[in-house]
């Protein structure tokens, strides 16, 4: 199997670049004193600024763990290297593909194939399909955490209160969809027979072979995912363990964009961060490929911080310098993981030879 590596070309950074520039003239557009952004920034602290950039790196890290514990349940082997590695290397490639919530993730699954074959593909899916339903359940246990604590603390916004419903009912009910088609077996079969159906019925049926080779397959992976999902609901030990490491993971996450503040001298309320994080995570996490890299995130946090009560410039210093962290050195890092995973086995063999012939 060839390897499928993307590049860095201009189009490559193009979509982050383009975020940048429509956060900047969103900012320009509501009049927010750029040279003041500018200023604030200098006064940030470097060592709380530092001690964010390496909460990343152990967020990651705790993302993966969580993820491993799954993987490995199915019988799958993966070292926690390995599935770190994977997560950065799918970091990297949701930022280039303008389609974070689902891109990633099929990279691991490919990365995983790759490795230890087809028949893993139905495993890696179920891992990966629970990991997300997790993810889920959490950002709308945070979001309520993150309103509760904000009603003890001051009045909140009635826009943001029901943007905070409107996504909490959103995530819930998206995550119900999810539940109810990853336990429901003849559902899943169903809907692939009746894809392969339309396909035969719009290339009348000149393709028909291909379907139904196609269909074979969908249904084998079908299968071996829904076993999966049965083993999940049998031995829950697993999803606790990875619920655990998820948690620490929101931790972290969250951490980041408080230290941010912190070092800027105007340290915020956790109701501030747990809200404002869990409704640019939310929208991230949603399947649907929305293309969320490109400027969205940072108009969405400086709009929530300034409706949350923090002075504009400060709002949108803190969210640069959180994208910092949360874009480009990911980016970068993840592009060194890619770089990693690609090369070693080109450069492996190598080695190899030229330690024969000495």
């Amino acid at each position: 199997m060839e390897t499928s590596k993307p590049k860095i070309t201009r189009k490559t950074v193009l979509f982050p670049l383009i975020g940048l520039a429509a956060f900047f003239l969103y900012i320009y557009l509501f009049q927010v004193d750029i040279p003041a952004i500018i200023a604030t920034a200098q006064r940030a602290n470097p060592i709380t600024y530092a001690i964010a950039i390496a909460l990343s790196l152990v967020e990651v890290f705790f993302f993966s763990a969580s993820w491993r514990v799954l993987v490995n349940f199915l019988k799958i082997k993966l070292s926690i290297a390995r599935a770190y590695l994977f997560v950065w290397y799918g970091i990297f490639v949701d930022t280039i593909i303008p389609a974070e919530s689902v891109s990633g993730e099929a990279l691991r699954v490919y990365l995983i194939a790759k490795e230890q074959g087809d028949q893993t593909y139905g495993k890696t899916v179920a891992s990966l399909v629970t990991h997300r339903l997790l993810g889920m359940g959490m950002n709308v246990a945070v979001l309520i955490v993150g309103v509760v604590l904000l009603f003890t603390e001051t009045q909140i916004d009635p826009l943001i209160f029901n943007l905070i419903v409107f996504l909490a009912i959103g995530i819930t009910a998206m995550l119900l969809l999810i539940m109810f088609f990853a336990f429901k077996e003849k559902w899943s079969l169903k809907v692939i027979d009746w894809l392969v159906r339309l396909g035969n019925w719009i290339t009348r049926r000149k393709w028909h072979l291909q379907l139904n080779k196609i269909k074979e397959d969908a249904f084998k992976m079908a299968t071996s995912f829904h076993d999966s999902m049965k083993e999940f609901k049998r031995s829950p030990k697993a999803l606790v363990l990875s619920f655990f490491y998820l948690a620490l993971t929101w931790v972290f996450s969250l951490s980041i964009p408080y230290l941010v503040f912190m070092s800027l001298g105007f340290p915020v309320s956790w109701s501030i961060i747990l809200i404002t994080a869990t409704i640019v995570l939310a929208v991230k996490s949603v399947p649907i490929g929305v293309p969320f890299e490109v400027g969205l995130p940072e108009v969405t946090m400086y709009t929530l911080y300034v409706g949350l009560g923090v002075p504009g410039d400060l709002s949108a210093t803190a969210t640069i310098l959180s994208r910092i962290i949360t874009l480009w050195f990911r980016f970068f890092v993840g592009f060194v993981a890619q770089q990693w995973l690609e090369l070693r086995p080109i450069i492996a063999p190598t080695n190899s030879a030229i330690e024969q012939k000495t």
